[in-house]
């Protein structure tokens, strides 16, 4: 295993945005590509987001992604409810918010911890819209300069 969280690789890179629509446009028109749907952050009963530790049934976001070779552009309009994402679209205006990694042959649970061992701090969590997986979002702004998100796909331990 390679790194904290069991990989080194860069999977994703996470922007908050004000404008996702717009912000789509031009990554389009700069990546050459078509530009991809706008979804949500999906419902509450399905995600049970957590933010600082608190129920977080009233944050939610607008969600772009550009697939590329090897790593995923992320767009993120976040609503005004407080979230991760609002807090850096209020505190640092738009630009990356994260950087994001597939845990490595570990679950969340131990790669959080592995995390907060570093020195991050977990700032909030959720279920896949979908159900299909979870993420975490640790502030590594000490250290790192960034966010770290944690991804794990499959079905919840325990």
């Amino acid at each position: 295993m390679s790194g904290i969280v069991g990989t080194n690789a860069v999977v994703q890179v996470g922007f908050v945005v004000r404008d996702i629509y717009e912000t789509k446009k031009k990554w389009a028109k700069f990546l050459g590509v078509e530009e991809p749907p706008v979804g949500d952050s999906g419902e509450y009963s399905v995600t049970r987001m957590q933010y600082k530790g608190e129920e977080a049934p009233e944050a939610k976001s607008l969600l772009a992604f550009f697939n590329l070779p090897g790593l995923q552009i992320e767009l993120i309009q976040p609503n005004e409810a407080p979230s991760t994402w609002r807090e850096y679209l209020d505190t640092h205006g738009e630009g990356i918010h994260h950087l994001a990694f597939n845990v490595g042959g570990m679950r969340m649970e131990q790669a959080i911890g592995k995390c907060r061992d570093f020195g991050m701090t977990l700032e909030q969590k959720g279920e896949y819209s979908d159900g299909s997986g979870r993420y975490a979002y640790l502030s590594a702004q000490k250290d790192l300069k960034t966010v770290i998100e944690l991804l794990e796909s499959g079905p919840q331990n325990g």
